[in-house]
C-alpha cells in the first residue's frame, strides 16, 4: 500500500509540475541548465576521484572486516572514548564532501557501527576537512577558522551522542541482534593484510583529491599577473585575496594563462596527484590476486555494486535538484541570492538559523563553501551567520539528504538534520555575540 502511495504521489507530482511549471520562462530555463551544468561539474570532478573509490571501501567494509569487530570498537557497546574519538577526527584525513562521504558511513553502519559513532563519523567526515580549516582561517580570518576546527569536533561528538540517546532503544534492539546473530566465516588472511588493503585504498582517496596549493601567481593573457592566496573558485572564474590589502580579487578563467605555484612538497605532490594515487592503486592491484581469494573478489564488486544502487540514483537526482534552486557557486538559478543575503546580515537569531538551514541545503563541493561564503560577508552576511553556515553546509546538502534517509529512515534523518541545523544555530549566535559584525 505505502508503495503504491508513493508511486501515485510520484504521478501527480510530476503531472503538476509538467503542468504548472513555466519552462518558457528564461528564469527556469537557466535554472535547467544550472540543473544539469552542476551535474556535469559533479560528475567530472568527483565521481572517478572521489565517489568510486569510496564505493569500493564500503564494499571492502561489508566483505573484509568481521562484523564482529565494528561492533566491538563501533558498536552500542562499544568504548565511548575510542569510538567517539576516532570517528570525530576522521576528516582530518578524508577530505571529502558531504557526498562522498556518504558510502563510507553506509559501509560502517550496515555492518555494525553504533549509530551514534557512525553519525560522528559522518558528520566529521567532511567538516573537518584539514584543508578547507586552513583556507578558511587564511581568507575568512583565523578566529573563524578555529571556531570552525573546534565547533566541527565538538558538534560531532554531540551530535552523535544525542542521535544515540534519542534512539537508544532501536539501537540496543539492533546490537543485540547482531551479536546473537551467527558470524559468517571470515577469510584467513592476517589481520595486517587486511589493513594493508585499506591502506591502500584510502591511500589512492586522499591523493586523488589533493587539494591546490593555497599561494599561488596568476599569470594573465596579457603578460601580466596577480599573486595572492587562493580563495575558490566559482563557474567562470578564481577569487584570490591579495596579501596586502587582503581584498578579494576575481580572476576570469578566459583571462588566465597559467597559475604557477611556489615549489614546495605540497606543490609537488598536487602536481603529481594521479600519479601517486596510481602508484597507490597499482600496488593494491598487484596483491589481490594474491592476498584474496576468487570468491571473495566477486562478494566485493556485488557488494560494491550495492552500494552504488543505493546511493547513485539519490544523489544524482539531489544535485540536480540542488542545481535548479540554487545553482553552481556564483552563479544564479532558480532561488535568488538576494534573498539569503538580505536574511543573514547581523548576528540575530534568524539571520543564523537562515544561514544554518540554507548551508544544509546547498551541495559544497570540498572547498567550494569558503568563496560562496566570502560573497555573502561581503553583502552584509554577520560573523555569526557565516559560523553557523560553515559548521551546516558542508556537513549537509540536499543530495545528502536523500541517501541518508535512504539508509537511516524518514525518522532518523530528520532528527540528524534538525540537530546539525540547532547545533549551528547556537554556535553562530555566540560566535556572533562574542566577536561582533
Amino acid at each position: 500500500m505505502k508503495r503504491e502511495l508513493r508511486l501515485a504521489l510520484l504521478l501527480l507530482g510530476t503531472f503538476l509540475a509538467a503542468y504548472f511549471i513555466p519552462f518558457g520562462s528564461p528564469k527556469v530555463q537557466g535554472a535547467i541548465s544550472e540543473a544539469f551544468l552542476m551535474l556535469q561539474e559533479y560528475a567530472r570532478e568527483h565521481v572517478l576521484t572521489c565517489l568510486v573509490p569510496a564505493l569500493f571501501i564500503a564494499g571492502g567494509i561489508a566483505v573484509f572486516v568481521s562484523q564482529a569487530a565494528v561492533i566491538r570498537y563501533l558498536g552500542y557497546r562499544a568504548k565511548k572514548a575510542l569510538a567517539y574519538g576516532v570517528a570525530s577526527v576522521s576528516g582530518t584525513v578524508l577530505a571529502v564532501c558531504s557526498c562522498t562521504v556518504l558510502p563510507l558511513f553506509a559501509g560502517i553502519y550496515k555492518r555494525g557501527a553504533g549509530l551514534g559513532p557512525a553519525v560522528a563519523f559522518l558528520y566529521s567526515g567532511p567538516a573537518i576537512n584539514i584543508l578547507a580549516i586552513i583556507l578558511t582561517a587564511r581568507v575568512l580570518g583565523p578566529s573563524l577558522g578555529l571556531a570552525r576546527a573546534i565547533g566541527a569536533v565538538l558538534f560531532s561528538i554531540a551530535i552523535g551522542l544525542a542521535m544515540h540517546l534519542i534512539f537508544r532503544k532501536e539501537e540496543q534492539e539492533k546490537a543485540e541482534q547482531a551479536l546473537a546473530a551467527p558470524e559468517p566465516p571470515r577469510p584467513t588472511r592476517p589481520l595486517w593484510k587486511t589493513a594493508v588493503l585499506f591502506a591502500l585504498m584510502i591511500a589512492v582517496l586522499v591523493f586523488a583529491n589533493w587539494g591546490r596549493p593555497g599561494t599561488v601567481t596568476v599569470v594573465l593573457a596579457d603578460g601580466s599577473s596577480v599573486s595572492g592566496i587562493r580563495a575558490g573558485e566559482e563557474a567562470d572564474r578564481v577569487l584570490l585575496k591579495l596579501p596586502d590589502t587582503g581584498e578579494i580579487v576575481p580572476v576570469a578563467k578566459a583571462e588566465i594563462a597559467r597559475n604557477e605555484y611556489a615549489p614546495s612538497a605540497y606543490t609537488t605532490l598536487w602536481r603529481w596527484r594521479y600519479a601517486v594515487a596510481g602508484m597507490f592503486l597499482l600496488a593494491l592491484l598487484s596483491l589481490l590476486p594474491f592476498w584474496m581469494g576468487k570468491g571473495e573478489g566477486k562478494a566485493w564488486v556485488r557488494s560494491t555494486w550495492d552500494y552504488a544502487k543505493l546511493i547513485l540514483p539519490y544523489l544524482f537526482g539531489g544535485v540536480l535538484v540542488a542545481g535548479f534552486l540554487l545553482g553552481r557557486p556564483g552563479r544564479e538559478a532558480l532561488i535568488p541570492a538576494r534573498w539569503i543575503e538580505s536574511a543573514v546580515g547581523g548576528n540575530s537569531w534568524a539571520s543564523c538559523a537562515v544561514a544554518s538551514l540554507s548551508g544544509a541545503l546547498m551541495y559544497f563541493a570540498t572547498l567550494t563553501e569558503v568563496p560562496i561564503l566570502q560573497g555573502l560577508v561581503g553583502a552584509g552576511m554577520g560573523q555569526g551567520p557565516a559560523l553557523a553556515l560553515l559548521l551546516a553546509g558542508p556537513a549537509l546538502s540536499l543530495p545528502s539528504m536523500l541517501v541518508i534517509r535512504r539508509i537511516l529512515g524518514t525518522k532518523k534523518t530528520f532528527a540528524y538534520i534538525f540537530l546539525v541545523c540547532i547545533a549551528a544555530t547556537l554556535a553562530g549566535k555566540l560566535y556572533g555575540t562574542v566577536v561582533g559584525p
